[in-house]
């Protein structure tokens, strides 16, 4: 894998941080690093493999066009900016905001799962949601075997989806604070209400999952429904995934299917208190699946726990494996 210029936008945020924590620990090959934020966080010093580099504010004249590729977490409007023009300069923009998702020419990719829609990009691609990703694997396993029809999610999202407000009401909650973030305490408590809510009754939350499943998994006319709740858990994503398909489900062959799908680690050994919980995913960049059992009343319904660590495979694990994808199919 060749050296390459690199640019991080958003880099003293907790998806940032991420980012260069991932991008380390995964040894990827950096000739250049770039690091971008706010106007007030110009001139920190951020450390990386030994070396100190300083953050610069974002902006046209500070943006190289020696730069290769750039990873964005810094919020919708921001993307929406800049990635343009970072565009412009022929920089290939991997965008974890949802400003990107559902354009057309936007590949939105799990590289495990849609990995070659990567190689289709005109300079943006876009990081699915955290919660999204979070059963794109296993659905995808699983619809090449039993070809699915319909899907129903519950989320349980930690406060860390929510970035360092949803960390900090955590905390201010638990000493028996008012929220300064949330409509309401977080702490020993489960809020119904991830993004604003819409006409429909549904939340922005809920939709990106609908639309977002859809697109991944190339599936246009896939019945997708959805119910994402605020957990108060620091770290880790669970969602409860209710899937139904065209032929009947053989418990085995799901197992199977599972096991072997790259990305998965199957925990589903209920006999002996085995199934995936946040302390396990917690760290860790792959999607933990289990408690699989067939629907009491129809043969082709299958319901399954998938939990990620929504900040690592979540979020920045899964734009580095982007990342690494493009790097290893360039001409």
């Amino acid at each position: 894998m060749r050296k390459i210029n690199l640019a991080i936008v958003g880099a003293t945020g907790l998806v940032g941080q991420t980012f260069l924590k991932v991008l380390e620990e995964k040894n990827i090959m950096i000739k250049n690093l770039y690091l971008f934020a706010s106007k007030n966080s110009e001139g920190k010093i951020i450390k990386f493999k030994g070396k100190e580099y300083k953050v610069h504010e974002l902006n046209e004249k500070n943006i190289s066009s020696k730069i290769d590729y750039a990873l964005f977490s810094a919020g919708g409007e921001t993307s929406k900016k800049f990635a343009p023009i970072f565009k412009a300069k022929g920089i290939t923009v991997i965008d974890n905001s949802s400003a990107w998702r559902m354009e057309k020419d936007v590949p939105l990719v799990v590289p495990q799962v849609n990995g070659e829609d990567a190689l289709t990009h005109n300079h943006i691609i876009a990081n699915p949601n955290c919660s999204t990703i979070a059963c794109m694997a296993p659905l995808k396993a699983l619809d090449n075997v039993f070809k699915l029809k319909s899907v129903s999610f519950a989320t349980y999202q930690a406060v860390s989806g929510s970035g360092q407000k949803g960390i900090n009401d955590f905390c201010i909650t638990e000493e028996n604070c008012e929220p300064k973030f949330y409509p309401y305490k977080i702490f020993n408590n489960c809020l119904p209400h991830i993004d604003s809510f819409e006409e429909n009754g549904y939340t922005k939350e809920e939709m990106k999952m609908v639309n977002e499943t859809r697109k991944i998994l190339n599936l246009k006319n896939l019945k997708v429904i959805a119910t994402c709740v605020r957990v108060p858990v620091l770290n880790c994503h669970c969602i409860s995934v209710v899937a139904r398909f065209k032929k009947k489900v053989d418990l085995q062959k799901a197992l199977d299917a599972l096991k072997n799908f790259k990305s998965i680690v199957l925990v589903d050994d209920t006999k002996n208190n085995i199934y995936p919980m946040p302390i396990i995913a917690d760290g860790k960049d792959e999607v933990f699946v289990g408690r699989l059992r067939k629907d009491l009343f129809d043969s082709k319904t299958l319901t399954f726990f998938s939990v990620i660590d929504n900040l690592r495979k979540g979020a920045a694990s899964n734009a580095v494996e982007i990342l690494e994808y493009l790097i290893q199919n360039e001409n």
